[in-house]
């Protein structure tokens, strides 16, 4: 046999992983709308920077390591990266010339998996400087600077909750329009049903096993920030929730007090006034280890469900 009719030799793994990588990120970077959603992303950031402003809170010194972007965003960020990661490659064809070079079904989800964090983990260090550097313009010093990563890493996790589960549609229904209304559709659920469980139920304890902010309650530290009030009602700056959306700021309070606990509580909104019910107490640790091991949990069932999917799909030509 001569060289000339000699098989080219396979390319390794990796080249082939980066090159569906960098395909995805180009692809993601291109769409508009992701670059909307990023302009609104940090519009939100801005009012969440400036509001407290309005409410004469004139000193913060805990804003930057205790920001967090938000549910709405995490959700929305999501969406925007990953609903037609898959499903939109079967639904303009191109899963096809993809699935012909040397390449594995594996290969390609990992990578545009990979490319989904990259580019979230970007988008968020950007939006964390800038809310850090906004926190010392607005709020003045800030301190625990140093535990503003743990926070963005935090983030992510709360992110990638969603991810999964947009991914997980999307691969099932090979429409991108059914992953971003499934996704809608449960992010509203959790929201208005973990509100509504949280303000008329003493089990507001199992909302820590689904994605959303959880059960409420109040950190036992001293308050270092003032309160914000709003037509007679008191915000307290100890509040916290204790879900998936919050494992940042959770993360941050475990670094900073490893011994304080939380009370959860509920307010009974059918009172009046409306009074604060104590449901119980844990140890801020817990609720922060929970919420990554549940996170975790949902990110690693809908990954597998998603790869599933995608590996069994039939591609018609």
């Amino acid at each position: 046999m001569t060289a000339t009719n000699r098989e080219r030799p396979r390319p390794s793994w990796l080249p082939r992983f980066w090159a569906v990588v960098r395909y995805e990120m180009l692809w993601n970077i291109r769409k508009k709308k992701f670059i909307g959603i990023v302009i609104a992303a940090f519009a939100l950031v801005t009012v969440d920077l400036a509001l407290p402003a309005f409410f004469n809170v004139s000193e913060n010194p805990d804003f930057a390591a205790t920001f967090s972007v938000g549910n709405l965003v995490f959700f929305l960020i999501a969406l925007v990266t990953v609903m037609n990661s898959i499903s939109g490659e079967f639904e303009s064809g191109t899963i096809v010339p993809l699935l012909t070079k040397p390449v594995s079904r594996t290969t390609v989800f990992l990578a545009k998996l990979f490319a989904a964090f990259v580019i979230i983990i970007v988008t968020y260090t950007v939006l964390f400087i800038y809310s850090t550097v906004g926190g010392i313009v607005v709020y003045g010093p800030q301190d625990n600077l140093q535990l503003v990563p743990l926070a963005l890493i935090g983030n992510v996790i709360s992110t990638f909750v969603w991810v999964a589960i947009i991914l997980a549609i999307g691969s099932i229904s090979k429409s991108s329009l059914f992953a971003a209304l499934g996704g809608l559709v449960l992010f509203i659920a959790f929201v208005f049903a973990g509100s509504i469980i949280a303000s008329v139920s003493n089990e507001a304890g199992a909302l820590n096993y689904v994605p959303g902010g959880g059960a409420t309650g109040a950190l036992n530290v001293a308050q270092r920030s003032q309160n914000i009030t709003i037509q007679n009602i008191t915000v307290s700056m100890n509040s916290i929730s204790t879900g998936t959306d919050n494992i940042g700021t959770n993360l941050v309070n475990y670094a900073r007090y490893p011994s304080a606990t939380v009370n959860i509580t509920r307010t009974d909104v059918f009172s009046t006034p409306p009074k604060v019910i104590q449901l119980y107490t844990e140890s801020i640790g817990l609720i922060a280890l929970r919420s990554i091991a549940v996170a975790f949990a949902y990110i690693l069932v809908f990954l597998f469900i998603a790869w599933f999917a995608f590996k069994r799909a039939q591609i018609l030509e």
